[in-house]
């Protein structure tokens, strides 16, 4: 007999559909009908209890995965505060080393000076030391290295960090000097001129031509930095210190020194134009970065620490 016909038979009870099933419910006993055959009550408590446990252990099963992944979020956004806080250390030895360095250069710079050697392997351990040469200058070859400003330390400190700086604006004059103790020609940075006093005919009173003793500051070739433009040579317009370029202009040896102030000509340009004042902003670096690790530190206690103790 169908499972059809086995539930028209029992029409007088009262039916139920429990999860596709048909449930018989009579005086004496309770049959589940379903697509299967018959269950007894028996049958279904057996079922019912398995399901039971199932579900148990779904929701376990589920909870555990949860705890997990919640665990691995907790300790994963503990790297921003750490890494911020190593940010912030690796700043303060920075700085440190700035200011280390910026007093070296100092002291270079106010040492007594050594007559110049002419070995290049020797000169390029001796930037920013003082050097004295003595010889005469040929203004008919001369390099502007512009826009320059002139060297005030106090007002570049000032404007560390800014994007524009206030001040004039002119050029450096780089002359080619003839060393008769050493019988070569180098380079000398004069100093800063106003651009009113680029043309050599607007300062013709520094423009001396009789033997000179002269103290300058041993510098390097430069790298031309990003958004520098390239050398207009051609139009004897110099953005960045490239000695090769300039010995080959010139004809001097590839030794460049910039002229201390105290060796500045009346009426010329105007020495001590070398800038030791490095840029030092690495004490704003140290504020942000233990900000932002104190921040996040307290974010991360509060979603996670704060809430378990509440």
């Amino acid at each position: 007999m169908s499972n059809f016909r086995l539930l028209l038979m029992f029409s007088n009870n009262t039916f139920r559909a429990v999860r596709g099933s048909t449930v018989i419910i009579s005086p004496k006993r309770t049959l589940f009908v379903t697509r299967h055959g018959l269950f007894r009550r028996e049958d279904a408590q057996v079922l019912q209890c398995k399901l039971g446990r199932f579900s148990r252990q779904s929701s376990s099963t589920v909870a555990g995965t949860e705890k997990s992944e919640d665990s691995f979020l907790k300790w994963f956004l503990l790297l921003i505060p750490a890494t911020t806080f190593c940010l912030g250390t690796w700043q303060l030895k920075r700085r440190k080393w700035k200011l280390e360095l910026i007093r070296e250069l100092q002291s270079l710079t106010n040492s007594e000076p050594i007559p110049l050697p002419v070995d290049p392997m020797e000169m390029k351990e001796l930037e920013y030391r003082r050097v004295k040469v003595r010889g005469c200058f040929d203004h008919s070859k001369e390099l502007y290295v512009l826009p320059r400003s002139p060297v005030d330390p106090d007002r570049e400190a000032r404007e560390a960090g800014r994007i524009s700086s206030s001040g004039e604006s002119g050029a450096n004059v780089i002359t080619p000097f003839y060393c008769t103790d050493l019988g070569i020609t180098i380079l000398v940075n004069r100093g800063y001129v106003p651009k009113n006093k680029i043309r050599p005919e607007t300062r013709m009173k520094g423009q001396v031509t009789k033997e000179v003793d002269l103290v300058g500051v041993v510098r390097l070739t430069e790298q031309r930095k990003p958004f520098v433009p390239q050398n207009y040579v051609e139009a004897n317009k110099w953005y960045f210190r490239d000695l090769e370029a300039m010995a080959k202009v010139t004809g001097a040896e590839e030794i460049f020194i910039d002229a201390v102030f105290d060796s500045t000509i009346p009426g010329g340009p105007i020495g001590g134009q070398t800038r030791v004042t490095l840029r030092n902003e690495h004490m704003q670096y140290v504020i942000t970065w233990y900000g932002l690790c104190a921040a996040t530190s307290y974010m991360w206690y509060a979603k996670f620490i704060k809430r378990i103790v509440l």
